[in-house]
């Protein structure tokens, strides 16, 4: 007993457009994903801005300095002498290592440059002053 007829099949065919929507869908979900996977520990600042900021990848230690004049280690607040004590003992271990200042626009100049010459009596050499992109 048949129930069709074997010339009424039709040949199969490969369906794209659903193909396609779902490797959208997959390189939106990667994008998406992987900028969370970027481990910013940063305190929220307005930076000064400047034409030739440039981005250094190589940072051991991330110093935010708020306008209240508050200290900040990545993401976490901290003592000024506990500041030096870590950096100190960091330099000890790491001779590449690297400290980036994030300032508050309108800090106190005096304070800044308070807290670079402390990290040069600590020893540290590399040093920078972090900007946002876009001055003049």
């Amino acid at each position: 007993m048949r129930l069709r007829d074997r010339r009424a099949f039709q040949k199969p065919e490969v369906m794209i457009i659903p193909m396609i929507d779902i490797m959208f869908f997959l390189l939106v979900f990667f994008m998406l994903s992987t900028l969370y996977m970027v481990n910013l520990k940063t305190v929220g600042i307005n930076l000064p801005k400047a034409a030739t900021a440039q981005t250094q990848m190589s940072v051991t230690y991330l110093v935010t300095v708020k306008k209240d004049g508050g200290l900040y280690l990545e993401d976490k607040p901290i003592a000024h002498d506990q500041l030096l004590a870590a950096v100190k003992a960091e330099n000890m271990k790491n001779n590449r290592f690297s400290i980036v200042v994030r300032a508050d626009e309108g800090i106190d100049y005096g304070n800044v440059i308070k807290l670079l010459d402390d990290f040069r009596e600590a020893g540290i050499t590399r040093f920078g002053l972090a900007a946002d992109a876009g001055g003049r």
